[in-house]
């Protein structure tokens, strides 16, 4: 089982579930962050580091953001972003969000 990054995260990306992921499982796309699915070892520590309140075990997900699961694993998929399972991400920002995160309207300034 997996944690998943949510809505909450899309135009803020704070980053200290990055800074603090044991394992390097959280990559940055443009406008939000994504776990790898196959990367994450459930450990929970994201959890409390977010500020936004946007990560969530896959299993505590609200109704109604369950789809970001499949968010969160299509965007590392050729059809998306071609990462695969690079095995951590070391940093690196990829230049694209999955199409359903393109789509959103943006945050509110301020």
């Amino acid at each position: 089982m997996a944690h998943v990054i949510t809505g909450g995260c899309v135009d803020i990306k704070d980053g200290a579930c990055v800074k603090c992921c044991p394992v390097d499982c959280i990559y940055e796309g443009v406008r939000t962050l994504y776990i790898h699915p196959d990367e994450c070892i459930d450990c929970g520590i994201c959890v409390s580091a977010c500020p936004t309140q946007a990560i969530y075990e896959e299993s505590r997900l609200p109704a109604q953001q369950v789809h970001w699961i499949a968010i969160n694993r299509e965007f590392f998929a050729p059809e998306v972003s071609g990462l695969g399972a690079p095995g951590g991400a070391d940093g690196r920002r990829v230049a694209c969000d999955h199409p359903a995160v393109v789509a959103m309207e943006a945050a509110p300034a301020g």
